[in-house]
């Protein structure tokens, strides 16, 4: 059976699971009413609760985008009704009777600002709204317009301190190895696999974007850039209640798009499952110029390149949880994905030489396909141990991950016109590759006095990965014959762990939080082919602190500090040797250290919505993309090596600004000075530069339900280790409209509007003379329709998680 029939059975499987959740139709009664902030504005996505005088929940609801909300409820209690809502104080009504058939209309309830608190600060002048906690940064993206339109890599590329580069590269504070986890749980996958996963899931489904810059001792310590956590809504209902959305984009190709989100409950059961299709596409033009000295002068490489890629990917994302009792409840979480990849790169080289009149050429063409599948799975268990917050909680998470490909690169070469007489040659390229990963961990929290929390937990985690790589030339039409750079690389990891932390108050206006994490890692990397064996293992310990002050009811400051580390992933340990065309390629390096950072940041909050924070990272032993020209081959070769010594210092404000009623704007503004220092072959590298980013945000609620939402980045010049990249800015908008009372909304988006999103770059180090030039389609437009339905009584409920942080370090 194929791998990539993953996500058919998780879907039978989950759908069997959940038959028995249909519910019988009772007489239901209906409480009905509208939620309105001091201003007399809407307030939408409220919490609606009916709470037992005891305290236990019995229904609920979520108010939707006009402040409207209905409960419908089969059962009987004395209840009130509680609405609760970030940035205001939470309203109760008096106490009634609920029973069957009862219909009753709260009408218009106000809710009022809340002055902002010290475990939590929320910034609610523009939208997305924005909860700064001292140990992260909350972005909720429900509700906007580009989140109803775009997809889960495009909303978090637009959240406070991240860039998302045109390799989905995701980017915090100016530093790329950033974690990211759904729901708390990692998602294993490279950074090209990830990039495609996110372009699947639509943004619709996501609550909020939790930006974590420094993260706790909870947290593993892998990630020295910091943690990206995406939290799915987890809205159920007695019945059934979801969406559906179809889309697509045109970029130069046509990209459709699909998905479905379903959520059941009955009783103790709750579920929720989403599925999702994708088909991401794009082109690539690149140029680069290359100049080699050579004894008697120049000689000039010029390539043009046009790199067509198509993807194809589908994701399952299934949940179930059910409370034995009061006090205990279980999960599961089923995640299944499937891609299905082709890149057609063709380039032309024109080759000048000193002293030679006739040009030479290089006509090459590299046809390439993959296909995989993935795997997740968690279990869940929670414990409360008491009615003061104790709790114990366990996780065990399982993935399996494997992917195919294969890639024919044919070159063609010529002098002057005689191309008919060109010389062939092939390269045959067969990479196949899997990974399993087993993760358990136990987590107990426990309050200690008035505000004060213990928190500590174990964790162990096991990793195998094996990739073969499988190379083979042939001249002309002739047989293929093996390559030497064939190669077969077994990688064993396994990480033991064990935290503990402290959160407390000095006094009301100041704030703690203490951590300290032990990692024991044992590694070993085999090369079968070369019959070398590295072993690494390593124990260190990674503080953190948290420090949140309340100067004034207008001024806020969050300190925080700890250490991180990130270990190289898989891939680049494995000493392959891959040919991107004829005269680049990529090698792995098996002696690869891991890399340690050191990190501060300062973030002040005035009046609850101005955020002016400032951030210093020191990292040894770096990762860089390190470039070695060969003037004699006229090659280049690529890998990653460890950088001596990076700094980075950033500043980060935003500013939100409400010009009118209907017309609120979110702006940023960051700096960031970067330094590379290292050792690279007989030449020292000491690069430093302050680079910015620029970006502003607008968001329009027009009459007749429309929505208009405007950005606009800029991205000053900058430099990465050996090169330096010009400054380049783009564009997006999107609109929306609400139709048939609100269940069914069309977005447009167009991105890029302007066609100015072209990457220029130089190298120019030591005897490396070479330029870049390159766009990819951004410029494009997406249509997106989409349609709620629901039948029963909505409300919210918590969300599980499981064993959070393993390493993303695939690619």
């Amino acid at each position: 059976m194929k791998t990539a029939n993953f996500p058919f059975l998780a879907l039978l499987v989950y759908f069997l699971g959940i038959s028995n959740l249909a519910a019988n139709p009772k007489e239901v009664s209906k409480l009905s009413g509208k939620i309105f902030d001091q201003s007399g504005e809407a307030v939408p996505y409220a919490n609606v609760a009916l709470i037992r005088l005891d305290g236990g929940l019995v229904d609920g609801a979520v108010s939707d985008e006009n402040g409207n909300f209905l409960i419908e409820s089969t059962k009987t209690a004395k209840v009130k009704l509680v609405v609760s809502s970030i940035g205001y104080q939470t309203y109760s009504s008096e106490a009634f009777e609920l029973a069957p058939g009862m219909i009753k209309d709260f009408g218009d309830l106000a809710i009022v600002d809340e002055a902002t608190g010290l475990d939590e600060v929320t910034v609610k002048a523009a939208r997305p709204e924005i909860t700064i906690e001292p140990d992260k940064t909350t972005v909720n993206v429900e509700g906007t317009v580009m989140a109803e339109g775009s997809n889960a890599l495009d909303v978090i590329g637009r959240s406070p301190g991240i860039y998302v580069d045109q390799d989905g590269i995701i980017n915090l504070n100016g530093r790329t190895g950033v974690t990211v986890m759904i729901n708390d749980k990692l998602t294993y996958m490279s950074a090209t696999d990830l990039a495609n996963f996110l372009r699947a899931m639509p943004a619709e489904n996501i609550k909020s974007i939790e930006v974590i810059n420094n993260p706790s001792a909870r947290f593993d310590a892998e990630g020295s850039a910091g943690v990206i956590n995406i939290v799915l809504k987890k809205n159920t209902v007695d019945g059934m209640f979801g969406n559906v959305q179809l889309g697509s984009l045109y970029n130069g190709q046509w990209i459709p798009n699909a998905g479905v989100a379903l959520n059941v409950k009955k009783g103790k059961w709750s579920t929720n499952a989403n599925l999702n299709y994708n088909y991401w596409g794009n082109f690539n033009d690149l140029e680069i110029n290359r100049n080699f000295e050579v004894e008697n002068g120049v000689s000039n490489f010029a390539q043009d390149s046009r790199i067509t890629t198509k993807n194809k990917n589908l994701f399952f994302n299934g949940a179930a949880n059910y409370e034995v009792d009061e006090t205990q409840s279980l999960s599961i979480n089923v995640q299944a994905s499937s891609f299905d990849d082709n890149n057609n790169n063709v380039s032309l080289t024109e080759i000048t030489n000193p002293g030679v009149e006739d040009k030479s050429y290089l006509d090459a063409d590299n046809l390439a396909s993959g296909d995989g599948a993935r795997l997740f799975g968690n279990f869940h268990y929670e414990k409360k141990l008491d009615t003061l917050g104790t709790k114990l909680s366990t996780d065990v998470d399982y993935t399996h991950m494997n992917s195919n490909s294969e890639s024919m690169l044919t070159n063609h070469t010529w002098t002057g016109d005689n191309e008919a007489s060109a010389a062939m040659a092939r390269r045959l390229t067969l990479n196949e590759m899997y990974y399993n990963i087993f993760t358990a961990k136990v987590d107990f929290v426990k309050p200690v006095g008035k505000g004060n929390t213990i928190e500590t937990g174990l964790k162990g985690s096991w990793v195998k990965s094996d990739n073969n790589l499988d190379m083979s030339d042939s001249q002309e039409d002739g047989p293929f014959v093996p390559n030497n750079a064939s190669n077969r690389f077994i990688y064993h990891e396994n990480v033991l762990a064990g935290y503990a932390s402290y959160k407390g108050k000095f006094s009301e206006k100041l704030s703690y939080q203490l951590g300290l994490r032990g990692e024991y890692s044992d590694i070993q990397g085999n090369s079968v082919t070369l019959n070398h064996v590295n072993n690494q293992n390593y124990f260190n310990l990674f503080p953190s602190a948290f420090l949140q002050q309340k100067v004034s009811d207008n001024y806020q400051i969050v300190y925080n500090v700890n250490r991180r580390i990130t270990r190289p992933n898989y891939r680049l340990l494995n000493p392959f040797v891959y040919y991107i065309d004829p005269l680049t390629a990529e090698t792995g390096n098996p002696n690869l250290k891991p890399q340690y950072s050191n990190n501060f940041e300062m973030n002040h909050v005035v009046k609850g919505a101005y955020q002016f924070t400032l951030g210093y990272s020191e990292t040894e032993d770096a990762f860089m993309q390190v470039f070695v020209q060969d003037d004699e081959k006229r090659t280049t070769v690529t890998y990653t090596d460890n950088f001596d010594k990076t700094r980075n210092a950033n500043f980060r404000s935003i500013i939100p600004v409400d010009i009118r009623k209907w017309w609120t704007s979110s702006n940023m503004v960051q700096v960031n000075y970067n330094r590379f220092k290292s050792q690279i072959g007989d030449d020292y590298l000491d690069n430093a530069q302050t680079s910015f980013m620029v970006r502003s945000q607008h968001n329009l609620t027009l009459p007749k339900g429309f929505k208009v939402e405007v950005m606009g980045i800029y991205l000053g010049p900058q430099i990465w280790g050996q090169g330096e990249i010009e400054g380049f800015g783009w564009v997006d908008a999107g609109v929306t409209k609400s139709l048939l009372k609100d269940k069914l909304t069309l977005s447009v988006n167009g991105t890029d509007i302007f066609r100015t999103q072209v990457i220029r770059a130089k190298i120019d180090f030591a005897d490396i003379d070479t330029n870049f030039r390159q766009y990819r389609s951004n410029q494009g437009i997406r249509f997106t329709l989409k349609y709620n339905f629901a039948k029963g009584e909505s409300f919210r409920v918590k969300s599980n998680s499981g064993s959070s942080e393993e390493r993303n370090r695939l690619d």
